[in-house]
């Protein structure tokens, strides 16, 4: 298939650091350049693909000290990407709903996969302006605030096999990986080293609009023996600091859409300790990959028997449920769904207003879709 790939531009794809969606793009974006299709990544000139890439910028907009105007950019990118639309056979955006008006006016065939939150006051109206955009959740519990939205199915996120290897034994101490937010908790995590006496390795970044949070309320909890932050890291370090570590605390206080983090664990036979948020339960198999539990003390007591999980079973989960091809081949099927029934396609904004009930038999028909 002929398949354009549309990532932010505040990573590159891969990320340097940290960047969760330009991550799992690109591990999409590869594998479907070695199952041997034809693939345009239109990402920032940083990047690094097999694909053929379309760079609307010279380098990610996080890291690019003279970009004022991100947004910019952005536009850009979808003029490039809708100019340019015959030649694909689908469309995968990854820049939520930035392209939506242009979607419809234009026809093309095009799916969205939405990787933040949706809980937000701000969504439902949009959504239900465009409930003709199909659109596909990286878990169940995503989904949930806008049951209305044009669900295609949920795909869960990949990594490559090689990517992280297992490793059957661990040293003493637990981790804690991606951002430093009020929403992420880290406070629970260095609670429950604090508690048990093992120590704590935080590799986490810390955003501009969280620096006040940092450091109010987190960097004063960092001066103590058995708590080590080591700030951002790379892909490379991710292998070792997640492989050896005794267990990751995910102790996330908000609906988490996917949390990249808990694979990635899985994938060196780490277990996970993590609160009931958004997708944890669809992701951790509570007591065969970890423990999910429900208040910040019952992290403390899972923590403690985190030896009772195989860290065998972990790899193997993560062979079975979160590869990278298995991903590939669950978009795959919804690119050809999308490209061999015009029918599930969105309506051209003038045709729709011609033609009402053809809108609501697009809708209907994607229905038989719906996880």
């Amino acid at each position: 298939m002929r398949i354009a790939q549309v990532a932010p531009l505040y990573e590159s794809v891969p990320p340097k650091f940290y960047g969760g969606t330009e991550r799992v793009v690109s591990y999409l974006t590869e594998e479907l350049v070695r199952q041997g299709h034809e693939v345009t990544l239109f990402a920032s000139g940083d990047s690094v693909t097999r694909a053929r890439l379309v760079a609307p910028c010279i380098k990610a907009l996080r890291l690019d000290g003279q970009c004022v105007d991100k947004m910019a950019h952005h536009i850009l990118m979808l003029e490039r990407v809708f100019s340019s639309m015959d030649a694909f056979d689908i469309i995968h955006f990854h820049v939520d709903y930035m392209h939506f008006p242009l979607t419809r006016r234009s026809g093309a065939c095009t799916l969205t996969t939405l990787h933040g939150r949706l809980d937000l006051p701000d969504l439902p109206p949009l959504y239900h302006e465009f409930s003709d955009m199909p659109v596909v959740s990286i878990s169940d519990a995503q989904r949930r605030p806008l049951n209305h939205a044009r669900w295609l199915g949920t795909v869960y996120h990949g990594l490559p096999p090689a990517l992280y290897e297992f490793n059957p034994r661990s040293d003493d101490y637990f981790a804690f990986i991606g951002r430093i937010a009020p929403e992420k908790r880290v406070d629970i995590a260095i609670q429950t080293a604090k508690r048990l006496s093992v120590p704590l390795k935080i590799a986490a970044k810390v955003d501009a609009v969280d620096r006040e949070y940092f450091e109010d309320h987190i960097e004063p909890l960092l001066d103590h023996p058995l708590i080590e932050y080591v700030g951002e890291i790379s892909d490379v370090d991710k292998r070792e600091f997640l492989g050896n570590a005794r267990a990751l605390l995910f102790t996330v206080d908000w609906p988490e859409p996917f949390g990249l983090a808990m694979i990635e664990a899985l994938a060196c036979g780490t277990p996970v300790v993590a609160l009931r948020r958004g997708s944890v339960p669809e992701v951790v198999d509570h007591g065969v990959t970890g423990f999910v539990v429900d208040s910040p003390e019952e992290v403390i007591d899972a923590a403690a028997r985190i030896g009772d999980i195989n860290r065998r079973a972990c790899r193997d989960v993560f062979e079975r449920r979160f590869t990278v091809s298995r991903m590939a081949d669950d978009y795959l099927a919804l690119y050809r769904t999308l490209a061999t029934r015009p029918s599930l396609h969105v309506v051209p904004a003038l045709q729709a207003m011609q033609s009402e009930p053809l809108t609501r038999r697009d809708r209907d028909a994607t229905s038989q879709f719906t996880n």
